[in-house]
Order: structure tokens, then sequence, then C-alpha cells
């Protein structure tokens, strides 16, 4: 049965950044690394621009992992920024629960690295405790076609949404009466191909 359709409403949705460090960022294979990291600070900027409550998180920062890609903590200096220990599923940290339950917000937005643990796992028990999750699929990665088609169809089947950052910003956003000025200024720094056309729209309004 096909399921209703649920939309992202800025008003109830956090975003929630997993695991993208520098070490486990070398192990994406399934997109390429400039336009993977391009992604994911898109997501990062769509998450400001619409003030959403947005958390950090690490695992075993000092170990092979890595620290996290410096521009997140840029963009969202204030963000809660959460480092597990060791924990390999961000739910099972005490400390990142309380960070997402502190938002009050009911929908989640999930990226992450890689895509069959560090973003399927707190996914999955988002899921078990009645969360709506949706998978920004474009700003997360791992190591090939297989293990990321495992990824998202385990997690679809438990009730995750998949989606891309520019789809989760032109559902967030709703109406272009609402401002086209900032949120064409912020698809033209990540998609070259939306900057021509906002040129070509500036040059004819």
């Amino acid at each position: 049965m096909p399921k209703p359709y649920v939309r992202l409403d800025k008003n109830d949705v956090a975003v929630l950044l997993v695991d993208h460090q520098t070490g486990l960022n070398s192990l994406v294979r399934d997109i390429d690394p400039d336009k993977f990291k391009n992604n994911v600070l898109a997501l990062a900027d769509v998450a400001k621009f619409f003030n959403l409550p947005t958390i950090i998180t690490t695992s075993f920062e000092t170990g092979p992992n890595g620290p996290i890609v410096p521009e997140l903590k840029e963009i969202h200096p204030d963000a809660p920024f959460i480092a597990r220990p060791g924990q390999i599923n961000a739910w099972d940290n005490e400390d990142f629960v309380k960070a997402v339950k502190a938002t009050g917000k009911k929908q989640l937005l999930v990226a992450g690295v890689v895509t069959e643990v560090c973003v399927c796992f707190p996914t999955l028990s988002a899921l078990a405790e009645g969360y709506e999750v949706f998978v920004v699929t474009d700003a997360s990665g791992t190591f090939n076609e297989l293990t990321q088609k495992s990824a998202w169809s385990r997690m679809e089947q438990a009730g995750a949404q998949l989606m891309t950052w520019f789809g989760v910003a032109c559902e967030l956003h709703r109406d272009w009466r609402n401002d086209i000025e900032g949120l064409g200024s912020l698809l033209s720094n990540h998609i070259p191909d939306y900057r021509n056309l906002i040129n070509a729209y500036n040059q004819h309004k």
C-alpha cells in the first residue's frame, strides 16, 4: 500500500550530521569525493538557511576515523557537538539522544558516513522511537553501490524516506514567493548550472 505524502515541515525538523570525519570520508566511493563534500556542505547550508536545529556527532575521533570536517563547525559554530568515545550507533550515546530530544522536533534529516552503519543504525533507532526520518542520500556515502543499495533498502523497509539535499531545500521552502534571492544564492553556490539559471533570471527581471 502506498504511504501518504508526509512533507518536511521546517517548524518540526532537526538535522543530524553523523560522522562526516576526515578519515571516514576517505572510504566514500559510491559518489565522487568532491561532489560528496559539496553535497554535505550544501545540506549544512540548507539547515542554516532555514534555522533548523542541527546536531553534529563524531565517532572515535582519536582513532582512524579522524576529526570532523572543519567546514561543518564553521557553518554551525553553535550546534551541539557530540564526540562519541566509541559507540558505533550514535543513538547508543546518551548525550546524542538527549540533544535530539531537546530540539523538540519529530522529523529528523539524517546524513553521514558510512551509510549502512553511521546513517542506517541511528535511523532505525529513531524510527523505532516514533520519529519521522528522512535520509539525505547524496550527503551520505559508503564503499560502493552494493552497500549503498543494501542500506537504502533496509532503511526504506523500516519506514525512512530517501531524499537529496536539493529536494530537502525545495520541500522546506514550499513557495518561491517566500524568497527568491536567498535560496537562489544558496542553490547557485552548490550547483553551477543553477547559477546560470539565476544569472539569466537576474538579467531579465
